[in-house]
Formats: C-alpha cells, sequence, structure tokens
C-alpha cells in the first residue's frame, strides 16, 4: 500500500473523528432526513457551526442533502453509510454512559427497540432475528439468509413483497452495539421494520431512533414469530423487560 492508497481512508476517518460530526451521523441513523436546524439543536451547537460541520460532511460522501424553500435536509448517503456507522459504534462501544435521570430512560428506551438506519435493532431486533432463526425463516450457518420458508413467511404471512434481487443484500447481519449480537438488516429488514412502523405495531418515541411496541404489535409478533414479551397487550413496553419465544 503507497501513501496515496491511504489518503481515502484517513479522510474518512478525519470526517468521523469530530464529535459533533458523530453526533450528526448517529442522529440520522433513524433513516429519516433531519434539518440542519434540528441536527445543530441535537447536538448542542450554533447553526453556523452545524453548518460548517454538515457541508464537510457531504463533500466527502457520507451526507446527502435536498433544499426545500429555506429548508437543508439532511440524511445518510445510503445503507453503506449507515452500516459503517453502526459498526464504528459496536466497536466503540456505543453512546457515552448517561448522566442524568432523563439521559438514562432515553438510553434504557434506546437499547430495548430502535431503529438502524432502516431496519430494528436493540433487544427487538435481536429477539426478532432469533425468533425469524428458531423457526427456519432465517438461516445464519453461512451469513444470512432467508430461507424459501423466509420468503413464503414474508409473502404470506406478514403480507409484504421484498424487492427483486439488486445491489443490496436480501439479508445480511448488523452488529448491535447494545446487545454484541447480530440482528437483520439488508432489504428484507427494511421491510420488517416499514411494516411494524406502518402498521403502528411499533411507534416512534419522541423525535428519535427509539421505538416502543405497542399492545397490537405485541399481539402480532406473538402470532407470527412466537414471541412472548411477558406484558399485557394493553400496556406500554417497558425497559428491560424480559422477552422470550413460546414454543
Amino acid at each position: 500500500m503507497t501513501v496515496t492508497d491511504s489518503v481515502p481512508l484517513a479522510t474518512l476517518a478525519t470526517l468521523l473523528a469530530d464529535p459533533t460530526r458523530a453526533r450528526f451521523c448517529l442522529a440520522l441513523l433513524d433513516g429519516r432526513a433531519w434539518t440542519a436546524g434540528e441536527l445543530a439543536r441535537s447536538a448542542g451547537v450554533a447553526a453556523s457551526t452545524a453548518s460548517e460541520h454538515l457541508s464537510r460532511l457531504v463533500a466527502g460522501g457520507l451526507l446527502t442533502e435536498e433544499r426545500q424553500g429555506r429548508h437543508r435536509y439532511l440524511r445518510l448517503a445510503d445503507a453503506r453509510v449507515a452500516q459503517l456507522v453502526e459498526d464504528l459504534a459496536a466497536h466503540a462501544g456505543g453512546e457515552p454512559r448517561p448522566t442524568t435521570l432523563r439521559a438514562s430512560a432515553a438510553a434504557r428506551a434506546m437499547a430495548e427497540a430502535r431503529t438502524c438506519y432502516d431496519h430494528l435493532a436493540g433487544r427487538l431486533g435481536v429477539a426478532v432475528t432469533d425468533a425469524l432463526t428458531a423457526r427456519g425463516l432465517l438461516r445464519q450457518d453461512a451469513g444470512f439468509a432467508l430461507s424459501e420458508e423466509g420468503l413464503e413467511w414474508f409473502a404470506t404471512r406478514l403480507t409484504v413483497p421484498l424487492p427483486a434481487p439488486g445491489r443490496r443484500p436480501l439479508a445480511r447481519p448488523c452488529l448491535d452495539w447494545t446487545e454484541r449480537r447480530h440482528h437483520l438488516a439488508g432489504a428484507a429488514g427494511a421491510v420488517l421494520c416499514s411494516a411494524l412502523l406502518e402498521r403502528g405495531w411499533v411507534v416512534r418515541i419522541g423525535s428519535g431512533r427509539a421505538l416502543r411496541v405497542t399492545g397490537g404489535g405485541r399481539r402480532a409478533l406473538a402470532e407470527l414469530l412466537g414471541l412472548d414479551m411477558g406484558a399485557d397487550a394493553d400496556a406500554d413496553a417497558d425497559p428491560g423487560r424480559a422477552w422470550a419465544m413460546s414454543a
């Protein structure tokens, strides 16, 4: 490897080495577009400071931007960037330890269930992945792959179409930085997460990545995957609740 070969890697590392830019990328792991002002407030920096950092991230190919009127919307460039950010977060040990009660509650909610770009993560994501695997719908013996039964499950049980084969893998493992285990990502993971959100089986907590499983979601997950979440079907999910798979 020559010095020239190492320049792109060093440039990428520099982009993510700044705490403010790293916070922006972590916030955008919810898969949605944020305005520059929203990102500035989330990171606790001035709008002018945020603008400079965001421009560097766009120029470096990590973010894309879209302007509507006076607003500047930004999102992660694609699923590969999201995977990179999540993998680095897992390797680094996740987010900083919370120092306030509010931050602790938010951290517990994130660990319980959240979006990782466009798929499920946290204890929910891992539990769903385990349930798919236990039922022979997902294979993990040589990477992640949906079985024939898994393809049938998406089509007839979840009743959502899977995309045609393309550059993005249908199923791939993503290391969960709170659970330290893999959850389902790829096109199938995105379809599954989208279906749960659209049907109101999970809802967002506030404006961040954290999710809450609704009573209807508990019933649906129990019926579809045998997930027993150990809670009354109409009660709100509590962080730290033990989940299990029923026979």
